[in-house]
């Protein structure tokens, strides 16, 4: 049996993962049998390494995942972080004034670079239930202590994709920002995307773009999808990323990604 593509890169949440955080049988099949046929799989997610960990970890996935919206290359199999950048703190800061100078004040958090970094959390901020751990701070300086991937941002009023489109806007030549989820707008070091760290991964595999498929439900999911052969968006999938998808499968809920990868098998 022989499988078009030599990579099939799919982001975590709502894509690869129900809503309720698992992998269906279905999917763990498909990806199975891609796989079987010669094709690598690798996850590429917003997720900082000790939030993806323990998804890897239930999956058995034993090969490379890009965390951090790119920022880190990381071993499953071994527990490893290949290749980690880190946001420049004094230039995120000066960003965030700036921002703030055009939206009023925001609600921080921030995370922090490793295998073991924690997910800081200001006053404000507004965590989404679920089994991420997450340390909550008094004041929004203990964030600066120690080296960082990103920031998040929130605003009491604007809605993510204006939040983003503001952010954008004041600091676009400064750092990078992106909406990659619901209530999720992080600043990253300018020039990071998905592509970059799957680009980093691909060489690793010795594999191209031209040989990838890729699978994504967000915004942050764009630059990937513009660097790969062909990319599926999910029916679930923010207007943005649809608008640039090749195709566009069933929900994360419907085994979007087992309808596609079943089709080329």
């Amino acid at each position: 049996m022989t499988f078009p593509y030599k990579l099939v890169a799919t982001d975590l949440d709502g894509t690869l993962l129900r809503d309720d955080d698992t992998v269906s049988e279905r999917t763990r099949a498909a990806l199975a049998a891609a796989t079987a046929a010669g094709a690598a799989h690798i996850i590429v997610t917003g997720r900082a390494v000790p939030w993806t960990r323990h998804i890897l970890d239930d999956l058995g996935y034993q090969g490379i995942a890009v965390c951090g919206q790119g920022a880190q290359v990381y071993h499953a199999g071994e527990h490893k972080l290949l290749t980690s950048l880190t946001l420049d703190r004094q230039l995120a800061g000066l960003a965030l004034s700036k921002i703030e100078a055009e939206v009023g004040p925001l609600a921080l958090a921030a995370s922090r670079d490793g295998l073991d970094g924690e997910v800081l959390v200001g006053p404000g901020y507004r965590v989404q239930e679920g089994p991420l751990p997450a340390v909550f701070v008094k004041d929004a300086i203990e964030m600066w202590s120690a080296p960082l991937n990103k920031v998040y941002i929130q605003h009491p009023e604007l809605d993510d994709d204006a939040l983003a489109n503001a952010a954008r806007g004041a600091v676009g030549n400064l750092v990078n920002v992106v909406m990659a989820g619901p209530g999720v707008v992080e600043i990253l070091p300018l020039g990071l995307t998905k592509a970059t760290g799957l680009s980093l991964a691909a060489r690793r595999l010795g594999v191209k773009a031209a040989d990838t498929l890729a699978f994504g439900d967000m915004p942050n999911d764009i630059p990937m999808f513009a660097w790969a052969q062909h990319g599926v968006a999910m029916a679930n999938a923010h207007d943005d990323l649809k608008a640039v998808a090749h195709e566009i499968t069933a929900s994360n809920e419907d085994d979007g990604i087992a309808v596609v990868l079943e089709q080329l098998l």
